[in-house]
């Protein structure tokens, strides 16, 4: 690969990561807030939700935009209304309403950083270098994660929660400046523009190769966000059935590593999607992860080491398809309709994402959170919506990627 499709692809990778140093630090201190503020669990996961309700409402727009002017611009920029997101939760949260609004800004910031990112790569990169270039861009989503727990918690332990924001600002600003480094290595090509609406997704919807991934997105998502939501809660519950020492195997260091671990399973799992087939791989993956979260629920009866080993696979299993999708769609996009493309593809996620912790709280409620029966059927519902993703695939027959097995020009269908 050229050296300054690295030096992009690497310059792009770490502003993300920096970039995202801040979201999950609400979480992380989730405890110290609800004392410090006296909020009730209502307003607790309501603060939490606004992060994403800001995502959901920008990304419409945020994204459609970089079919109007260069994402990279609307990456910059977004980066630094994160950082102002995160320095104003440092400096003016004190309560309920003045985190939420902080918290709503900062998810509208990923909103114009993160998909946008995956555009601007699009139009820097050969079509034949994309999905690789891409799956390596979008696996660092899982990094940027992942540190961000170690990242808030240290901070705040050498002051307080301000000190955790307040780094996190700081890393947005850095990320702004390597961002502008890294995208100057490269120009853009963009695609030809038509006349259309910036908010018309009807060509989108209509472009079916496209929005196969964008469903199979959407059902991956809510097995994701399901499963990272409920996955120290389903360890400690497993702890009850076996005491557990050792601090790295408590559920939210394990719960840490599984996010980790994302990274290289997303980049592996677009490896084998260029070498196997696109379509072939998302269906096969996904009948596997339908296939773990059937058994994962029943792990804890046995012993705690067997429900760490589960979800330490599931988690591997789940983010194997991540990069494979983002990418089969971002690949798929009609001319001129790239960031179209990825704003359907970000609001079908965030959809997704959205319903399924609350789908797998709702069955714990009626099926019992105290019980081993109660944990099988909500990981095997998300084994069921799994199976939904093969079902779209062969309805739907999506053409495969420039660079994939099986392609054979623009013609192909």
């Amino acid at each position: 690969m050229p050296k300054r499709i690295v030096g992009l692809l690497a310059g792009l990778c770490i502003a993300e990561v920096l970039t995202m140093l801040g979201i999950a630090a609400f979480a992380a201190l989730l405890p110290e807030f609800s004392v410090r503020w006296d909020l009730s669990n209502a307003e607790a996961g309501w603060i939490g939700s606004a992060y994403f309700i800001g995502y959901t409402l920008a990304v419409p727009f945020l994204v459609s935009m970089t079919d109007r002017i260069d994402p990279a611009r609307v990456f910059i920029a977004a980066t630094i209304l994160t950082g102002a997101a995160n320095l104003g939760f440092a400096l003016f949260a004190d309560g309920f309403w003045s985190a939420a609004i902080a918290r709503a800004v900062a998810g509208a910031g990923l909103a114009g950083t993160y998909m946008p990112g995956a555009a601007a790569l699009a139009e820097r990169v050969a079509p034949e270098r994309q999905s690789r270039t891409i799956a390596f861009y979008t696996s660092c989503f899982m990094v940027g994660s992942a540190a961000s727990y170690p990242f808030t918690t240290w901070f705040a332990s050498l002051g307080d929660f301000r000190t955790a924001f307040g780094a996190a600002a700081v890393a947005c600003v850095i990320a702004a400046i390597v961002a502008a480094i890294s995208f100057a290595l490269l120009p853009r090509t963009p695609a030809p523009q038509k006349e259309r609406n910036l908010l018309d997704f009807r060509p989108v919807i209509r472009n079916r190769h496209a929005m196969a991934y964008t469903v199979c997105y959407m059902f991956h998502s809510w097995e994701l966000v399901a499963f990272q939501t409920w996955i120290v809660a389903f360890l400690t519950f497993a702890m009850t059935f076996q005491a557990v020492d050792a601090v790295f195997w408590l559920p939210f260091s394990v719960a840490f590593w599984v996010t980790l671990a994302g990274m290289p399973a997303m980049v592996f799992g677009n490896e084998l999607a260029i070498r196997w087939g696109r379509s072939r791989t998302v269906a096969v993956v996904m009948a596997l992860s339908a296939l773990v979260a059937g058994l994962i629920g029943a792990s804890a009866s046995v012993s705690y080491g067997l429900a760490v080993t589960a979800c330490l696979i599931y988690g591997v299993v789940i983010l194997g398809e991540s990069a494979v999708v983002t990418a089969g769609a971002l690949g798929n996009a009609l001319p001129g309709a790239r960031g179209a493309t990825m704003a359907v593809h970000s609001t079908l996620g965030f959809l997704g994402g959205a319903i399924g912790p609350m789908a797998f709280g709702a069955i714990l409620d009626v099926a019992g959170s105290d019980t081993i029966f109660g944990w099988w059927a909500a990981f095997a519902h998300l084994g069921l919506i799994m199976l939904m993703g093969p079902l779209a695939l062969a309805w739907l027959r999506p053409r495969p990627l420039a660079g994939d097995r099986g392609f054979r020009g623009e013609g192909a269908s």
